[in-house]
């Protein structure tokens, strides 16, 4: 076989094995339950739910996300706003929402973080032994609720007999780089936790998004709730996990219509909040972790030098081999930008964003290999001022 064959063999194969790949990837995004605006509950028929929000060093978030949720509908709830010992702002917007006769709403002074926390688990430990309600919602601060939330998701965690029930948020894209890169963490996300699978009571597969978690009180002091996770920086994950295999019932459910975050703002944002989670929340899955380098190294590098040398071999030396190895890889990368545009649609940016792929999984690659060496090596990840290792 001459040199040219094994090079339209090998072509071939990695055009098919692309393709088949990138649809795997691609389809794992349904969700079946979809929170949809809902009336509120009678008030004798709505329990009493204590939202809990942690709050470090969010002045940037923090009255759009309290406003959002003392504008809820639902009927009987109470929020407490754990300020977890911030250095900004956060303290005086606080104290300016209760000036303004806002009578449910509590604001908590975070204790000093002991030995063996994670910093948002305390917090949120320090919110649930004040709080009063059956249920307890886990609502992080940089996420802003529509007016129907609680109502929405209070109703529809009755009616799927859910005891632990959490929502994907829409996600607000702003920046340059939170448009290239955490669209392309998303899509891993539901690739590697595909909520039909989560939902699955006969599966293992548990997350849940800490943007907003609504769980039983019962449950939650059954299992031991963020005590028994209290080192996890991934408490939202480690928190379902715990749920769901003591047996409850886990949802999860496709929350955009009724909720919004905007996560981070720039690019250094982007990659503090991902290296602190990917290897952490990861290390029980570690053929996910390695698989998702795998494709992050061939999208940001063996794609772009493929179409780059096949295009340059055929213009050195037209032919039909080089002409067929050169249109494989063109039909590879037109699929590969009609759903990375579908992607970015679902965002509500432009499709322009398709062509930032080999960009975006070059940095997302990155976070993951840095992610992993910091916790590997003992240098621990950073987050909001704090270092952690587990």
């Amino acid at each position: 076989m001459s040199d040219d064959m094994i090079w339209l063999v090998l072509s071939t194969l990695g055009m098919v094995v692309g393709l088949l790949i990138t649809y795997w990837i691609h389809s794992q995004h349904a969700m079946q339950v979809v929170v949809s605006p809902l009336p509120a509950p009678p008030p004798d028929q709505a329990g009493f739910i204590s939202v809990i929000v942690p709050a470090r060093n969010e002045a940037r978030n923090i009255r759009r996300c309290v406003e959002a949720l003392l504008a809820q509908t639902y009927p009987n709830f109470e929020i407490l706003v754990v300020d977890d010992r911030s250095s900004d702002a956060t303290p005086q917007i606080l104290a300016e929402l209760v000036e303004q006769g806002k009578s449910r709403l509590r604001v908590l002074p975070g204790e000093e973080l002991p030995a063996g926390w994670a910093g948002k688990p305390h917090a949120l430990v320090q919110g649930v032994t004040a709080a009063r309600g059956e249920w307890l919602c886990f609502i992080d601060a940089d996420t802003f609720a529509g007016p129907d939330l609680l109502s929405s998701c209070y109703t529809l965690a009755q009616q799927r007999g859910a005891d632990l029930f959490s929502v994907l948020t829409y996600q607000e894209l702003g920046s340059f780089w939170e448009k290239v890169i955490l669209p392309l963490v998303f899509t891993a996300l539901s690739f590697g936790f595909p909520a039909e699978r989560v939902n699955d009571p006969r599966r293992p597969d548990a997350i849940a998004n800490g943007q907003f978690i609504l769980i039983r009180r019962s449950v939650y002091e059954t299992t031991g709730g963020h005590t028994r996770v209290r080192q996890r920086v991934d408490e939202d994950k480690a928190l379902a996990e715990l749920v769901k295999g003591a047996g409850y019932r886990l949802v999860i459910a496709d929350g955009r219509p009724v909720a919004r975050t905007r996560m981070y703002t720039s690019l250094s944002e982007i990659w503090e909040g991902w290296t602190k989670n990917i290897y952490l929340g990861l290390r029980n899955r570690l053929w996910l972790l390695l698989f998702g380098a795998v494709m992050g190294l061939l999208g940001a590098l063996l794609l772009p030098a493929w179409l780059l040398g096949s295009l340059a071999w055929l213009a050195s030396r037209p032919g039909l081999i080089p002409a067929l190895v050169a249109a494989q890889v063109v039909i590879l990368w037109a699929y590969l930008i009609v759903v990375r545009s579908r992607a970015a649609r679902a965002f509500e940016i432009s499709s322009v964003y398709a062509f930032s792929l080999p960009l975006g999984a070059l940095v997302f690659t990155s976070m993951m290999l840095v992610s992993a060496y910091r916790v590997l090596s003992g240098k621990g990840v950073q987050w909001k001022g704090r270092v952690y290792n587990g």
